[in-house]
């Protein structure tokens, strides 16, 4: 009978971080960190810096392996999976520093994207005929929907590298996008914008979360992406668009809830938020 709750509580979820420990040398990092991701959830995490927040979604998407624990994705355990195959089977994510190809343009950033998606072989991806042809069509589709989606028409085909930090932080978003992912982790995905360029980020995020009725053909924008991690500290927006939080503090979980709750945590007020939260 346990076993049975169990599983139909498991059904729910799209992701399972069970009590992960990782260290370097003597330096823990993580204690026992254990959460859930629901199959439709926008999921906040919270903490001081060096809390170990990005470090346990780089346990997640398979950049660190961790000492102990387990991550399970759709009933399936992922933890010693490397970053390519984690990327393959539906995790997509921004990082807290910015990680695109700063020579080429916003478009090609975004294409890149779509490299997991791409079926056809290396002779005819190198001489570019036939069904290559009609496949790059069909990517390049979906890009420029995303492109349109996230507002980007005049930028691309300008170099990245060339481009305020906030756009390369939406054009990032967008690349994560355009592989396709079931979930979404945005690390920081607001730091370093001005107040106009978060209001945006937090509008495309919930647009991404809900999706898009109408408008686009391409099935991310349609569908949405319904199990969305994002790390922020900004507590505004995290209190405004999170429908649960998890707090971290010094590689520990310290408390878990609804945005009314963890705001009137005595633990976590402590910790980060604050008295005058």
């Amino acid at each position: 009978m346990v076993n049975n709750n169990r599983s139909a509580g498991s059904s729910m979820m799209r992701l399972e971080v069970r009590d992960i420990e990782l260290s370097f040398g003597k330096a823990v990092c993580l204690s026992q960190v254990s959460f859930d991701v629901k199959k439709e959830e926008l999921l906040s995490i919270i903490g001081p810096n060096g809390a170990g927040k990005t470090s346990i979604m780089n346990c997640i998407n398979g950049f660190y392996k961790p000492d102990g624990g387990s991550v399970i994705f759709e009933g399936k355990d992922i933890t010693r999976q490397k970053p390519d195959r984690i990327a393959h089977i539906g995790i997509s994510r921004t990082f807290q520093n910015i990680q695109l190809y700063t020579g080429l343009t916003a478009l090609d950033n975004i294409m890149a994207g779509r490299h997991l998606k791409m079926k056809r072989s290396f002779f005819s991806n190198a001489f570019f005929y036939g069904g290559t042809r009609k496949e790059e069509l069909r990517h390049r589709y979906v890009v420029e929907e995303i492109i349109d989606f996230l507002n980007l028409q005049e930028l691309r085909k300008q170099v990245v590298g060339t481009l305020p930090y906030g756009k390369r932080k939406v054009i990032e978003l967008g690349r994560a996008l355009a592989l396709e992912p079931r979930m979404l982790i945005l690390d920081e995905p607001m730091a370093g914008m001005n107040f106009e360029e978060k209001e945006d980020m937090a509008r495309f995020i919930i647009d991404i979360f809900e999706g898009q009725k109408r408008g686009y053909d391409s099935e991310i924008l349609k569908r949405g992406i319904k199990s969305i991690i994002f790390i922020e500290h900004d507590m505004d927006v995290v209190m405004d668009i999170a429908e649960r939080i998890v707090v971290m503090d010094f590689g520990i979980k310290i408390a878990e809830g609804t945005p009314d709750e963890i705001k009137n945590n005595p633990k976590v007020i402590s910790a980060y938020l604050g008295e005058e939260l």
